[in-house]
C-alpha cells in the first residue's frame, strides 16, 4: 500500500473528519476531497480559499465586544480547525498574541470555569495519586515532546486560580506553534490539580477544579515525583515546562529536577532570559558594560532569583567573580530590602542580602544603593510611583525602568509614567503590552519583556535536536540572541527588544543560537548537521492545509 494510500485509510471520515481539528479544513475541502471522504452535503457547496477563511475570523472577530470575548472565539476555532487557528495567528502576531496568552489570558483564567466550552489537555487530580501513569495513557498522541505543567498556585500576578490555570499551559502551548513554528501535535498541557486555597472559587459552583484545600508540600512532591516518573516512561522524548507554580515550590522543584530530565521553568529562567536579553538592548542605547550595572528588583520571588542568577552567570563570563556579580545585585520584598541582619531569608535569598541597615523605603534604598536598573517583578500594579521614577532619573542620564510584572493591571508601572516622569530619559520595558508614548513631541515606543520572545525558541531547538537536559547556557545563548535582532532605528525609538510582527524569524535565529549550544555540549540526541540554522529552520511547523483526498 502507497504512503498516501495508508494516511487516506487512517483519516477520520464525514463528520468525525470535521470534528477533528488537526486535519478538518472546513470550508477549504477541496471537490476530490469532499467526495472521497464522505463529506458531501455536510458543507456548503461554496469552497474556501486560506485567504477567504481568514478574511471571515478577522470579520467574526470585529464583532466581538471584548477581547475575552475574542478568546472564547479563537479558542473554539482552535477546537475545530488547528491549522486555520495558527494560520491567523501567525498572519498577525501584533494583533492576536495578545488576545490568546497576556493580557487576555488572565481575564480567561479568572473566568475559566465559566467559559470552558470543551476540555483541553490533561487534569491530573492529586485524588488520583497512584493513578498517573494510566491517566497519561488516556492522551491519544504517543510521541509528546512537550508539556506545560501548572499547579494553579500562582496565575500570573492573579494568584491561586486551582483548575482555572489550565488556561496558561493551553496559551503557553500555542505561543510554542505560534512564535517558533514548534508543530502542535507534539505538545500537552497538563494542569495538576491539588486544590486551591482561593475560598472565592471553593465557593463558586461552576468552578470544576478539585474542591479542597492544597495539601501539605511533601504530598504535593510525592505527587509531582509520581507525575515526572509517569512522563519519563510514557513519554520519553518529552522536555517538561514548569509553568506558574508558587515561588517556593518553582524554585525547589527546578533544583530538583533539572539535572535528571528534560526540563525547565519559565518564570524563573524564561523570564531571567528575557530580562537579560532587555538589559542587553537596554545597554546598546546607554553604552555600558554588563559587569559596571547595579540592579535593585522590587519583588523577591522566584523571578526576582531567576534573573539575578542569570545576570550573576553573564557578568562572570565578562570576567567578573561571582562574589563581586551578586554584590550589584539587590532585593527588595515586602519586608523591605534584603540585608544580613534579616532572619526571615530563605537559603535562596541569601546570596543576595548585603551589609545594610534596614529599610521598608524603597526610594530610600534607591537613593543609598544608586542603581542604575530597578527591576519589578512585584505583582503589585503602580509600585513604581512618581517619587520611585523620579529618583532613580536623578541618579543616572539614562535609568533602565522594567516593569514586569503582568497581567497589565499589575504592572509596576505604564509606560506613559516612566517616560513623563523620567523627562523621556527612561530605557522602559515591561511584560504588558503598552503603546506608544508622544513626549514633548517625540515618539517613544515601549519594549515588551515578554517571555515569548525566550521560551519557544528553547522549545523550537530542543524539538530539532531532541535535547536530553535544559541548561542556563541555552537561555544566555537565547537571550544574546534576542538582543542582537535589535536594530538601530529601534533601538533609537526607545525599543530594546525587536518588534512582535517579526518573531518568528526572531525565534528561528534565537533557536539556532541555542541548538549551537546543544550540540556543543553534547546534549543533543540527532548528529549535528552542517548548516545549524537551515537544519533548525526545517523542523518548523506551516499553517498550510495539505492534500487529503
Amino acid at each position: 500500500m502507497e504512503d498516501s494510500e495508508r494516511k487516506m485509510a487512517s483519516l477520520p471520515r464525514g463528520l468525525a473528519l470535521l470534528r477533528d481539528p488537526q486535519f478538518n479544513k472546513s470550508t477549504a475541502f477541496t471537490e476530490s476531497e469532499r467526495e472521497t471522504l464522505g463529506l458531501l452535503g455536510l458543507l456548503p457547496e461554496g469552497i474556501d480559499s486560506e485567504e477567504a477563511q481568514i478574511q471571515r475570523v478577522h470579520l467574526q472577530l470585529s464583532q466581538k465586544p471584548n477581547d475575552l470575548e475574542k478568546y472564547i472565539y479563537l479558542s473554539q476555532l482552535q477546537d475545530t480547525d488547528e491549522t486555520l487557528f495558527f494560520c491567523v495567528l501567525m498572519s498577525d502576531p501584533v494583533q492576536f498574541l495578545p488576545l490568546v496568552y497576556t493580557p487576555t489570558v488572565g481575564e480567561a483564567c479568572l473566568q475559566f470555569g465559566h467559559i470552558m466550552r470543551r476540555p483541553k489537555g490533561l487534569y491530573l487530580s492529586i485524588k488520583r495519586k497512584g493513578r498517573v501513569r494510566e491517566i497519561l495513557r488516556n492522551w491519544p498522541q504517543r510521541d509528546v515532546r512537550f508539556i506545560v505543567v501548572s499547579s494553579g498556585q500562582r496565575i500570573l500576578g492573579l494568584g491561586d486560580l486551582g483548575a482555572n490555570g489550565m488556561g496558561i499551559p493551553i496559551g503557553k502551548l500555542a505561543l510554542y506553534t505560534a512564535c517558533a513554528g514548534v508543530p502542535p501535535q507534539y505538545s500537552l498541557p497538563i494542569l495538576i490539580d491539588c486544590g486551591t486555597n482561593n475560598e472565592t472559587l471553593l465557593r463558586d459552583p461552576l468552578y470544576l477544579g478539585l474542591r479542597q484545600t492544597r495539601p501539605p508540600i511533601a504530598q504535593l512532591d510525592e505527587f509531582v515525583e509520581e507525575f515526572i516518573t509517569a512522563v519519563q516512561e510514557e513519554f520519553p522524548s518529552c522536555c517538561v515546562q514548569f509553568e506558574d507554580w508558587a515561588g517556593t515550590d518553582a524554585i525547589r522543584l527546578l533544583a530538583r529536577y533539572r539535572d535528571r530530565i528534560c526540563c525547565f521553568n519559565d518564570d524563573i529562567q524564561g523570564t531571567a532570559a528575557v530580562a537579560l536579553a532587555g538589559i542587553l538592548g537596554a545597554l546598546r542605547t546607554t553604552s555600558g558594560k554588563l559587569s559596571d550595572q547595579t540592579f535593585l528588583f522590587l519583588g523577591a520571588g522566584s523571578a526576582a532569583i531567576g534573573i539575578s542568577g542569570l545576570l550573576t552567570e553573564e557578568m562572570m563570563l565578562e570576567g567578573l567573580p561571582a562574589e563581586d556579580a551578586r554584590a550589584r545585585l539587590w532585593l527588595f520584598d515586602i519586608n523591605g530590602l534584603l540585608e544580613t541582619t534579616r532572619n526571615d531569608l530563605a537559603d535562596f535569598h541569601k546570596p543576595y542580602a548585603h551589609r545594610h541597615s534596614p529599610t521598608r523605603d524603597f526610594v530610600a534604598a534607591i537613593e543609598s544603593i544608586k542603581p542604575t536598573a530597578i527591576i519589578g517583578v512585584s505583582t503589585v500594579g503602580k509600585a513604581f510611583n512618581q517619587r520611585v521614577i523620579e529618583a532613580i532619573a536623578r541618579i543616572n542620564r539614562r535609568p533602565i525602568i522594567f516593569a514586569c510584572s503582568n497581567p497589565t493591571s499589575h504592572s509596576e508601572c505604564s509606560a506613559e509614567e516612566a517616560y513623563r516622569w523620567s523627562e523621556g530619559r527612561a530605557v522602559f520595558a515591561s511584560g504588558s503590552p503598552f503603546s506608544p508614548v508622544l513626549l514633548n513631541g517625540k515618539t517613544f515606543v515601549p519594549g515588551q519583556g515578554n517571555n515569548i520572545y525566550i521560551f519557544p525558541a528553547i522549545g523550537l531547538a530542543v524539538y530539532a535536536t531532541r535535547a536530553r537536559r535544559v541548561t542556563n547556557e541555552m537561555f544566555i545563548a537565547a537571550a544574546r540572541a534576542v538582543a542582537e535582532r535589535v536594530t538601530p532605528a529601534e533601538l533609537d525609538a526607545g525599543l530594546i527588544y525587536p518588534p512582535v510582527s517579526t518573531i518568528l524569524d526572531t525565534e528561528l535565529h534565537a533557536a539556532a543560537r541555542v541548538a549551537e549550544v546543544i550540540f556543543a555540549r553534547g546534549l543533543a540526541r540527532v548528529p549535528e548537521p552542517k548548516d545549524i540554522a537551515q537544519f533548525v529552520r526545517a523542523q518548523t511547523y506551516k499553517p498550510e492545509y495539505h492534500l487529503l483526498g
